[in-house]
């Protein structure tokens, strides 16, 4: 497969909705400024029909680069539940003024479990790695994101829980 990059120029394009987070690194990076890396199951295209949903979806790594003010709440304890990926609502962007310059304020909401992520940032990155995979699920088993995964013909349909 082909390596696919989308960077903020298609911000507006891209949906996260449902999108199942299973790793989140932090890198250290110079001046105080690091990076976010999240790896998940990029829901590339929802199919809707009378028979049922399905999901094209497809291994990514997001990375959000020059990252400050991170704020991560993910509650697991409330619903009393099991620890595993969590699932993105919405990922929001706006600028700020602060006294030096313009900052662009990210908030990734959280659907499952309650929670956000928020942070400052100045772009992100998003590469797909792996290959798609048609889905009754909207996230992928493990063996379905590993780097060195076959291609799973158009028509394969995964019908067995996560």
């Amino acid at each position: 497969m082909s390596e696919q990059l989308w960077t903020d120029q298609q911000f507006d394009q891209m949906s996260w909705h449902d999108n199942h987070v299973h790793a989140l690194r932090i890198i250290e990076g110079a001046h105080g400024l690091g990076e976010l890396i999240l790896d998940l199951d990029y829901i590339l295209e929802w199919i809707c029909n009378a028979a049922g949903n399905k999901f094209r979806i497809v291994p990514a790594t997001l990375r959000f680069l020059e990252v400050s003010n991170l704020r991560v709440s993910l509650d697991y304890a409330t619903p009393a539940a099991a620890l595993g990926p969590f699932s993105i609502h919405a990922i929001e962007r706006q600028s700020e003024g602060r006294e030096r310059y313009v900052a662009q304020i990210w908030k990734i909401l959280v659907n499952w479990p309650k929670g956000e992520i928020v942070f400052e940032a100045e772009s992100f990155e998003q590469r797909v790695w792996g290959v798609p995979v048609l889905s009754e699920s909207q996230c992928l088993r493990a063996e379905e994101r590993k780097r060195d995964a076959r291609a799973i013909g158009p028509g394969h349909i995964r019908t067995s829980s996560k």
